[in-house]
């Protein structure tokens, strides 16, 4: 049986895009992909996110891992789902929100910081636990996380660069979201998509190191 995560443990770095409209969206995400980070989760802030996730889909099939960001009700969860994303996440742990998202099928991750916040995503049965803001513990902070949770899917989220990648790993990530270090809001406002592409080259050759 194929485990769930499979996928995003293999993919390793999920780009974390907020975009002002589709057509920017779909460009950073060619960017990204070219860099060589498969692994596009397009936020619910971006506009028609479900349009953007069927049509990387549809360019990309499994050579990209797409799923949908900022989920925070019901219905993006299964227009998400029904757009084709392998995962969802949310910046949170709604129960309600979490057990509909976990309804679609998709591979669901779900906010906590605390570890109050990390054992009740696991007792509804997330597949992962994101890890955010990430930022303000660091990657110390993930493998203190480690003691009382040794086998919990953890993903950091914030605070991910390049040079730190490793060091998350190291401290048990199964995978890292990344986002305005890899998709820059600067670089993404200005087209500069040459800049993106060399972000996700960056990050990408940092995960191919970190795993030895």
């Amino acid at each position: 049986m194929t485990d769930r995560l499979d996928r995003a443990r293999s993919t390793g770095v999920l780009a974390v895009l907020r975009a002002s409209t589709p057509e920017l969206a779909l460009e950073a995400s060619e960017a990204i992909i070219r860099g060589g980070v498969t692994g596009i989760e397009v936020t619910f802030s971006t506009p028609d996110a479900p349009g953007v996730i069927r049509e990387l889909i549809a360019r990309h099939g499994d050579s990209a891992y797409v799923g949908a960001g900022t989920v925070t009700t019901a219905e993006q969860a299964t227009q998400a789902a029904e757009a084709g994303a392998e995962f969802l996440v949310s910046p949170g742990t709604l129960p309600h929100l979490t057990r509909a998202m976990l309804d679609t099928g998709r591979v669901v991750m779900t906010g906590a910081m605390t570890p109050t916040e990390v054992m009740g995503a696991l007792e509804l049965g997330v597949d992962v636990v994101k890890i955010f803001p990430a930022s303000l513990g660091g990657p110390s902070y993930l493998g203190a996380l480690r003691g009382p949770f040794p086998d919990a899917p953890l993903m950091p989220t914030g605070g991910v660069r390049p040079d730190n990648l490793a060091d998350w790993f190291a401290a048990g990530a199964i995978a890292v979201g990344a986002g305005g270090d890899l998709a820059n809001g600067a670089s993404l406002a200005a087209s500069d998509w040459a800049d993106i592409e060399q972000r996700a080259a960056r990050f990408a050759a940092a995960l191919t190191a970190a795993r030895g």
